[in-house]
């Protein structure tokens, strides 16, 4: 056998300074008494070797408290083995810095202690060596990679979590800016996916330390107001315990009665929400009722409605339908001693276990009779609905939104129509509801049915109601749907499919912009030759030609100046001339998100008409006679000539302004007037002139130009209508 660690890195780990050497070994022999009451003796030597590994590393690195820098990771392999995490996990905690912040690499770590030990570093180290534009979006590209590791082994996360406990227990030492930045991140991030794993315990601790750094007066108070009345809450909590148990013991049920009261961030954020003083904070008592079988959670709770009386509405049963970290329990308010609001939870030992642990109860409670599987595979399933969000989210900044709105959620539980249960945020949507099922579904659902009866698809879903989605193939989803939607997997499958569609009609637009510059040079694009092509992808830096096409279509580049690049040099002179007599681009109102109508004159097909080409956008078709198009003279090379094709079956918007009247019944005599001409309002507004005239601003639904002047005729033969005017 080799020589033990203390003594092969004797010297080194002595050498990080003469004054803590004994405390060094001290702290290494605390962690291990605590490992050898779970692990077996060669694994807690393998822990020990780490240590001193890491010290060895870390020599004469300090931390802003002035302590060796080895002191934390060892604080953190503590954290953890708290919960009982297996060796493989402790030795990642010992290292997770190492990688990062010594001269040694992930491959010296593999081959000391192995390859899974070294991916668990890996994928814990910062990545603070990137240079981002931004602090938020270095902060949200952290978190995108830290997801994508916490995919490949769910430990990642959890010794990310101790390592920031450890560094909130020791944020005093930082500068007030830093700490708060630090604490903000801890309560946006950290703290809810330790609640979304179920680690209560662990959530607790961060959310209290991280409210003592945000809001460090605001804590103090809170904490004095507390201190003071703690008495009189002492003396309600054990009567509540002395009266439950009592009760219970009378009904022949065994069971573990617990009073507590509710955690500072938790107070402090229900006076925030609902605006309320501390003296009105009541519900801050609670007693959490531990029982042996779930049968008996249910004759407990017919125990405590009868021995105190139910609030209507404020009961929940977490057992039949679990919350989405596998968290299980019976929750009820109830009025208390005095009228006071009590919080009474009913669970059973192994209830309590996971809601305390979470994810951690498979390392913390392995045994025959009881196992983590069923958190796991809840925490998988949310890291794979991560995965697929990161993949759709256009950019990380964009991806730390979607997951600060999934971890947050209030559920809301409903069903399909075959009774299975969805998970939703509580006012999440039927277009939620859809994107839950499948993204298919939710990219070709065009209504939906909520206990039977049609709603919009903007309604907010209830606890308990069954929904069904109508969908057809040929639909796609609106923009309209972003402004609603509240869960990150409907918002990044909606903007996925956005971007998706936008591009392809880019290459189509693109294609039909570069043919027009190039008529009559070649016989198509397909003609021009590969080595042009690919010295100008070279020369842009662009993958390839559709690319080229998309930034076309949508405004990016010029579709003449690209031809120019394509024709052979003896051609060039002869593109302009040619272009000269070439025909309008054709436009028809269906070709999607690349090509939009001006709202400052919101064009009609009989309409004269140019475009306008928009980087990002595509084109943007006005009216000739527009104010904007006067931007024609000093950009000439931004505008295309467009005309209507033929057979137009769209329906466009034209806007009217109206002076009328000022008495009863006028806009409804308006309205009855457009509906005569097969005309739709989408949008009204009215300013009142003066005591006797009202202008009205009509938007209208319209097919063409003479749709709008068979409008505007019948509206003139209204005796309200005293003047009529089109928006231009």
């Amino acid at each position: 056998m080799s020589a033990a660690p203390n003594e092969m890195y004797e010297l080194n780990a002595t050498a990080i300074d003469t004054g803590w050497g004994t405390e060094l070994d001290a702290r290494i022999a605390d962690l291990c008494a605590m490992l050898s009451t779970y692990l077996e003796a060669d694994q807690v030597e393998r822990v020990r070797q780490a240590c001193y590994f890491a010290a060895e590393a870390h020599t004469n690195q300090r931390r802003k408290t002035g302590e060796p820098y080895v002191f934390h990771p060892i604080a953190v392999a503590c954290i953890l083995a708290e919960s009982r995490f297996d060796a493989q996990t402790l030795m990642a905690a010992v290292l997770h810095d190492v990688i990062e912040d010594t001269p040694f690499g992930k491959e010296q770590v593999a081959e000391r202690f192995g390859g899974e030990v070294a991916e668990l570093v890996d994928g814990v180290t910062k990545l603070t060596q990137i240079n981002f534009s931004s602090k938020l979006e270095a902060q949200a590209e952290n978190f995108r990679k830290m997801f994508l590791a916490m995919a490949r082994d769910i430990r990642v996360i959890i010794i990310k979590l101790a390592d920031r406990l450890h560094n909130m227990r020791t944020l005093g030492v930082m500068s007030a800016a830093k700490r708060r930045r630090i604490a903000r991140e801890t309560l946006e991030i950290y703290a809810p996916i330790a609640a979304r794993l179920g680690m209560n315990q662990l959530r607790l601790e961060l959310e209290n330390l991280g409210f003592s750094h945000l809001h460090p007066f605001r804590y103090r108070v809170l904490s004095e107001a507390v201190r003071k009345m703690s008495g009189n809450r002492k003396e309600i909590i054990h009567q509540l315990e002395t009266r439950i148990r009592n009760r219970l013991l009378e009904d022949g049920i065994k069971a573990k009665v617990l009073g507590r009261s509710k955690h500072l961030w938790g107070i402090y954020r229900k006076m925030r929400e609902k605006h309320l003083p501390f003296r009105e904070i009541h519900d801050v008592y609670a007693v959490r009722i531990i029982v042996d079988a779930v049968d008996t959670c249910y004759r407990v709770l017919g125990v405590i409605h009868g021995l105190y009386k139910p609030i209507m509405g404020r009961f929940k049963d977490y057992i039949a339908i679990p919350k989405a970290n596998g968290y299980q329990s019976l929750h009820t308010v109830l009025f208390g001693p005095n009228g006071i609001p009590i919080e009474a939870q009913v669970r059973t030992t192994e209830m309590h276990l996971m809601a305390e642990a979470g994810i951690a109860a498979h390392w913390l409670y392995k045994s025959p009779g009881m196992n983590g599987s069923s958190a796991q595979k809840r925490a998988c399933e949310w890291l794979q609905k991560l995965l697929d969000m990161q993949r759709r989210a256009g950019n990380s900044v964009e991806f730390l939104e979607s997951v600060k709105m999934d971890l947050f959620p209030d559920e809301a539980y409903v069903f399909t129509p075959r009774g299975e249960i969805i998970e939703l945020p509580r006012g999440a949507t039927a277009v939620d509801f859809a994107y839950a099922i499948h993204s298919d579904v939710g990219n070709t659902c065009v209504g939906a049915k909520v206990d039977r009866r049609l709603v919009p698809l903007r309604t907010p879903l209830s606890t308990g109601q069954t929904v069904e989605i109508i969908i057809t193939p040929t639909a796609r989803p609106n923009p309209a749907w972003l402004n609603f939607v509240v869960t990150a997997k409907a918002r990044a499958s909606i903007r996925h499919y956005l971007k998706h569609l936008q591009r392809e009609e880019a290459v189509i637009l693109g294609k039909r912009l570069l043919e027009k510059a190039l008529l009559g040079r070649y016989g198509g694009l397909n003609e021009i030759p590969q080595e042009k092509v690919a010295t100008l992808l070279a020369e842009f830096n662009i993958q390839s030609f559709d690319d080229l096409l998309s930034d076309i279509g949508l405004g990016n580049r010029l579709a003449p100046l690209i031809a120019r690049r394509l024709l052979p040099n003896t051609d060039i002179q002869a593109l302009e001339p040619i272009n000269q007599d070439a025909k309008p681009l054709l436009i028809k109102g269906t070709e999607g998100t690349v090509i939009s109508f001006g709202k400052c004159c919101r064009p009609l097909p009989g309409d004269a008409i140019m475009g306008y080409l928009s980087a990002g956008r595509g084109i943007v078709i006005h009216r000739v006679i527009c104010k904007n198009v006067a931007d024609y003279k000093h950009n000439p090379e931004k505008w295309i000539e467009v005309e209507w094709e033929k057979d137009i079956k769209t329906d466009f918007q034209a806007e009217l302004r109206l002076d009328v009247t000022n008495k009863r019944g006028t806009l409804a005599t308006v309205s009855a007037a457009i509906s005569t001409v097969d005309a739709n309002i989408e949008n009204i507004n009215t300013l009142e002139k003066d005591g006797v005239t009202t202008t009205v601003n009509l938007i209208l639904s319209l097919h063409d130009r003479n749709h709008l002047a068979r409008a505007i005729r019948r509206l003139r033969t209204l005796p309200e209508v005293l003047r009529i005017s089109r928006r231009s």
